[in-house]
């Protein structure tokens, strides 16, 4: 009998202890580092990434925390930034692909010349094409979503660009592979930089403008640096980049299934469409901007963006060249995508 009791004993005090082995793995906390290369008060912290981490602890109940680190601040370079999430120096990052040139050749389709609608419309169709396509490409991450900025355009310092011949001489800066070699296509000497160095690029003249969206023209200065801004018109801009919120594989795998589905609940295609949105909404405050120091505004004659149109279309057809057999499909489907949330 007394042997009976022990044993129950023992069964309790076991069972006790899973429990509360249970509980505490129910009740996991976590706390993410969330590393980017924009100041805080840019619209990808302020209402994108900041929005988007409180959600996140809201809906965990505290569990999952993300702490946002701006401008660098846990050291490296925007470059770097994708290794940092693969090696664990960050749990999450927002990035690039493009700033690592030939590493992620799928994904560039968007960046070829004339590949954006829309911020909104053209983040969607590159989440869609990823989750087809281009998985392999990011293996070694956790991929949460991808988006694009709006429309790329010509901003100078010195000299009005309304024509495909303007461009010829000129040191253009240029953020990816796809629209520097589609600058040397039009003459211009290709200057690769992350955008944080664009204004003392400008400032000192190492380049004679760039090519971006309006979003970022406050952040920069650009209005005071590059005051002449060329817009294209048409169903398609003459560029986009392409970024992703990437995150460590083995962080991710490390959670609990319930933190896992907070975090996949959040990511993916809805979160493709919000972030485009929110670029799309962005570019007015730097056309305010630029109009309130009195900047000079040219729009593109269609005629000369046919020219740009010809003379760039050696930059698509050597990506699908490069790209071998499924070349052409990814092109067509990237485009078809596009079409399809432009609707």
């Amino acid at each position: 009998m007394k042997s009976m009791f022990k044993s129950l004993g023992i069964a309790t005090t076991l069972a006790g202890g899973l429990a509360v082995l249970a509980t505490t793995a129910i009740a996991q906390e976590v706390t993410l580092r969330a590393h980017h290369f924009l100041p805080p008060s840019h619209n990808t912290q302020a209402k994108v990434l900041q929005p988007w981490a409180d959600k996140i602890e809201k809906e965990s109940e505290g569990r999952i925390k993300i702490e946002i680190f701006p401008s660098m601040q846990l050291g490296g370079k925007p470059p770097q930034l994708l290794d940092q999430a693969r090696d664990g120096v960050a749990d999450i990052v927002w990035s690039l692909p493009g700033y690592t040139a030939g590493r992620y050749p799928k994904i560039a389709a968007f960046e070829l010349p004339f590949m954006i609608s829309t911020a909104e419309a053209t983040s969607q169709a590159v989440q869609e094409y990823y989750e087809k396509h281009a998985q392999d490409e990011f293996e070694d991450l956790h991929v949460l979503w991808f988006h694009t900025h709006a429309r790329g355009f010509f901003h100078t310092r010195e000299k009005v660009i309304d024509s495909a011949d303007d461009l010829d001489g000129m040191k253009m800066r240029a953020p990816n592979r796809g629209i520097g070699t589609a600058m040397e296509s039009l003459g211009a000497a290709s200057v690769f930089m992350p955008v944080p160095a664009l204004p003392a690029a400008l400032s000192k003249g190492v380049v004679d403008g760039a090519t971006l969206p309006w979003e970022i023209v406050p952040a920069l200065k650009v209005n005071e640096l590059a005051p002449i801004h060329t817009e294209i018109e048409g169903d398609r801009g003459l560029y986009t980049a392409v970024f992703v919120f990437a995150m460590n594989k083995d962080k991710y795998e490390s959670l609990p299934d319930d933190l896992k589905k907070i975090l996949d609940d959040n990511s993916g295609l809805a979160m493709a469409k919000t972030t485009g949105a929110i670029w799309d909404e962005g570019e007015q405050s730097g056309i305010d901007v630029s109009k309130k120091s009195n900047n000079t505004f040219v729009t593109m004659p269609q005629s000369e963006v046919d020219k740009i149109k010809e003379k760039t279309k050696v930059v698509t057809e050597k990506w699908i060249s490069d790209m071998g057999d499924e070349g052409q499909k990814l092109y067509d489907d990237a485009n078809a995508l596009i079409e399809k949330y432009s609707k």
